[in-house]
């Protein structure tokens, strides 16, 4: 369940800041398909993924956590 909670956090964060899928992928070196698996809750994000992520999107990873 915490995946799926995390994984809805990242995606409405990504579309808060107008960024598509790709665009969030190509900024964070992260696969498009890994970044579409996270999405879904389908992946664990690991600690490195997640801290690039919360930094293209300018947010703290507590941010993301719902911390």
């Amino acid at each position: 369940m915490e995946n799926v909670q995390l994984a809805n956090r990242i995606r409405a964060f990504r579309k808060l800041k107008g960024l598509t899928q790709q665009e969030l992928a190509s900024k964070t070196r992260i696969s498009l398909a890994t970044l579409g698996t996270i999405e879904r809750g389908n992946r664990k994000v690991s600690e490195q993924e997640l801290n690039r992520i919360a930094e293209m999107l300018g947010i703290s990873v507590s941010e993301i956590r719902g911390d």
